[in-house]
């Protein structure tokens, strides 16, 4: 786990990352358009990049066998869904994690 990509401001900037694609991708879906395949891939792309900076323990339950799920039919809503919990979650387990390295 790199502790230093764990730092408050360094996850914010990935969060703030995807609620812009997340504002796009949900457009996307509500005009549809075809765009939401293109901006999940993007989002995908941001999700898997947090995780190999900060390292797998960031990873919620069952967070792979999920992220397989959102890959293999990006442009559904449901996979959408299913994404914007993961990066929930996710955001909950590094503030979990950088208490947790900071008490060490």
């Amino acid at each position: 786990m790199n502790v230093e990509a764990l730092e408050k401001e360094k996850v914010d900037a990935w969060f703030a990352e995807w609620v812009e694609l997340e504002g796009k991708i949900h457009a996307a879906h509500d005009a549809r358009n075809g765009e939401a395949k293109g901006l999940m891939d993007m989002a995908i792309l941001l999700f898997k990049r947090l995780v190999q900076e900060v390292g797998d323990e960031v990873l919620p339950i069952n967070g792979v066998e999920r992220l397989t799920f959102i890959k293999a039919k990006p442009g559904q809503y449901a996979c959408y869904r299913q994404l914007d919990e993961l990066f929930k979650e996710t955001k909950k387990r590094a503030a979990r994690l950088r208490l947790q390295a900071a008490k060490k």
